[in-house]
């Protein structure tokens, strides 16, 4: 592979001033492994930026990195080893500050937590602290395309350039810029990422055979930083790829031809992290072809996986894209549910079931998915999506750690019963946000939603207000109170502001259909995806509750089933999606729906306007092309909210009747 420049490329939250305290000291690292090693890479690098040095044996030391395991005859306190795999221990005393973990991979974890901490990572003392990940497996999957595709490009539904790892149907070879990549993600938390597009295309499916090759290049470059590399393939592998005329799940020669696949991506990657599957889903090949289940198709997988540790992820994202719109009785938010939790306790332990945050496709709001709630018996993942596909596609500002916050908080059984981020044992996954731009993606607030993920999958209970501060600390290291403020204004409350001037009270979509960006109120309201608000000249919103609608309300447990069945219990940001209601119906903020469409349109416009005055007045404590880019992007945003404004509320008033009862201007 070839090497590239990355003196052009943004160093996001990894700028080399990030460092300076660790590398004024004078630090002691012992242990072995590669791990380790990129562990001393780092130290030193930052060293010869600062003064400080590495120290051996007994020399005077102000930061000790120590890989310590019990089996190896050492004498150590148990609770030097008590951090697990991946984790680490963190104390000071004595002058001293003191890092230990069980492996390489916690080693390199606890070092990063140096570099948040800064200074305070050396000041007074500190008792020992433990810090582990919350869950083992935290993904990012890119839908990255080896060959461009017609209508989805190099990157599909990406918005920062083209792709990281591929361009013109080969491997784009530039090793530095995936290495740097890699160093970003295991700096707030990653552990793996799914290299290629969850739909598999001709080109893309030969990535599993021989081009394998390719991806063990990729592998090599994540691998220092802890990054496992894992793999979309297609179901029909064994019929594209193998000549076989079935691919029939309980088919022997077509287990034996994953097996031999299987055997052959370990050879050529010995860490491989496994498979991920989009089958039965938008045209997709899987096992309903041969009237077998998920838990079928899942399982031989798994199957041929297991000895060699991996996993299969497997998404829940399943449903019928050819629905007649006439047919009310069809839901689309009921599909992963009518599919998936009959067959809980039918998946092997190493196939995951991959689940979409709420039952439609990351909309900027939909409750969470009751898929996480109904199958206990199986390896649950959580998916989000961090490019924003939804949520401005990356020429709007919406930090998402609110919104990923509450879906992980969330406990789909009962109120005191486990956390979404507590039961995805399976693993937290994104849709990677990141191309080749300079920026990595696209904008550059942008970067938020990628760290806040990671951060996040480490720590689903984690305050994300206190993830954005980390964020600022690092990304714009001595940043003074102002700009600190002034980001913290601009990007607290961008998400609440999202969905002020977009699809209102949880109705979801209203956008221009195939690119599904800017406003288009019946965009799909005709059409066979699913995706409907059913507004007429008497009201909006879709009935889901189980006395006369779709029945979706009653897929949750009690206390939700009961909350979401009726307009008067349901909280109101979720009201469209589960109730057709009047226009005039009073929410619970004593507004009428009508009067709340027009009066959160008319404010998302002028907090995007404030969100622009604030980032112009910031233009003195940030790089040009950095502010200069946002600023950029930030006139698209006002431009395409009031865009939203003026055909969403002209609709409801065309349709309801109902005048602003402000005299606002509405067309």
């Amino acid at each position: 592979m070839s090497r590239t420049d990355t003196a052009s490329v943004d160093p996001a939250w990894l700028p080399p001033e990030a460092f300076r305290a660790l590398g004024g000291r004078r630090t002691l690292i012992r242990g072995a492994g590669p791990l380790v090693d990129t562990v001393r890479g780092e130290v030193a690098d930052a060293c010869g930026r600062f003064g400080g040095r590495l120290v051996e044996g007994d020399e005077p030391r102000d930061l000790l990195l120590e890989v310590v395991d019990a089996s190896d005859g050492i004498d150590v306190d148990d609770s030097e080893t008590e951090s697990g795999p991946e984790g680490f221990t963190f104390a000071r005393d004595g002058g001293t500050t003191t890092v230990t973990a069980s492996d390489g991979r916690g080693l390199l974890y606890g070092l990063f937590h140096v570099v948040r901490l800064g200074e305070a990572a050396f000041d007074g003392e500190s008792p020992r602290e433990t810090h582990r990940p919350a869950t083992a497996l935290r993904m990012l999957d890119h839908w990255d395309n080896v060959a461009v595709h017609p209508v989805m490009g190099q990157v599909e539904r990406g918005y920062a350039g083209g792709s990281l790892f591929w361009r013109d149907g080969r491997a784009r070879g530039e090793t530095e810029r995936i290495r740097a990549y890699a160093r970003l993600l295991a700096a707030c938390g990653v552990n793996a990422v799914c290299v290629n597009n969850v739909n598999v295309h001709d080109v893309e499916a030969r990535l599993l055979t021989d081009r394998i090759g390719e991806v063990a290049e990729i592998a090599e470059e994540l691998r220092p930083y802890g990054i496992r590399t894992h793999l979309s393939v297609t179901f029909a592998a064994p019929v594209v790829l193998g000549g076989l005329p079935t691919a029939d799940p309980l088919d022997a020669a077509v287990r034996d031809w994953w097996e031999r696949a299987v055997r052959g991506v370990y050879g050529a990657i010995s860490d491989f992290g496994g498979f991920v599957v989009k089958a039965d889903s938008e045209g997709r090949p899987g096992p309903f072809a041969y009237g077998r289940s998920h838990a079928d198709g899942a399982n031989m997988l798994a199957a041929a996986l297991a000895p060699y540790g991996g996993v299969v992820h497997w998404r829940a994202f399943v449903y019928d894209h050819r629905q007649d719109w006439r047919d009310r009785t069809t839901d689309r938010a009921r599909a992963a549910y009518d599919h998936f939790a009959p067959l809980d306790g039918e998946f092997a332990h190493n196939a995951v079931l991959q689940v979409k945050h709420g039952p439609m496709d990351f909309q900027v709001r939909e409750p969470v998915s009751p898929v996480l709630g109904a199958m206990p018996r199986t390896r649950l993942a959580l998916e989000v999506q961090a490019t924003q596909e939804y949520t401005g596609q990356q020429r709007h500002v919406c930090w998402l750690g609110p919104m990923w916050s509450e879906v992980l908080r969330f406990r789909p059984r009962e109120e005191a019963g486990a956390s979404v981020g507590e039961t995805a044992r399976g693993g937290i996954v994104a849709v990677s946000n990141v191309g080749d731009d300079p920026f990595w993606t696209g904008h550059p607030l942008a970067q938020a939603n990628l760290y806040a993920f990671g951060r996040l999958a480490w720590q689903p209970d984690a305050d994300p207000l206190r993830i954005l501060d980390e964020w600022i600390a690092l990304t714009f290291p001595a940043a003074p109170e102002r700009l600190a403020a002034g980001l913290h204004r601009v990007l607290d409350g961008s998400w609440a502001t999202y969905e002020k001037y977009t699809a209102p009270l949880g109705v979801g979509f209203m956008v221009q259909p195939g690119h599904h960006y800017g406003p288009g109120v019946d965009g799909y309201e005709y059409s066979p995806w699913g995706t409907y608000h059913f507004a007429d000249r008497d009201g909006v919103g879709v009935d889901r509750s189980a006395a006369g609608g779709t029945g979706f309300a009653a897929q949750y447990a009690k206390p939700w089933s009961e909350l979401y069945e009726t307009p008067g219990t349901c909280p109101d940001e979720l009201l469209l999606f589960f109730h057709h209601v009047p226009y005039g119906h009073v929410l619970h903020s004593g507004k009428t729906v009508i009067q709340h469409i027009y009066d959160t349109h008319f404010e998302g416009v002028e907090e995007v306007a404030e969100a622009l005055r604030v980032w112009e007045g910031l233009a003195d404590l940030v790089a040009p092309a950095r502010h200069a880019r946002v600023a950029e992007r930030f006139e698209e945003q006002l431009r395409s909210a009031r865009e939203w404004r003026d055909q969403v509320n002209s609709y409801f008033l065309r349709k309801s009747g109902v005048q602003d009862e402000r005299g606002r201007t509405v067309y």
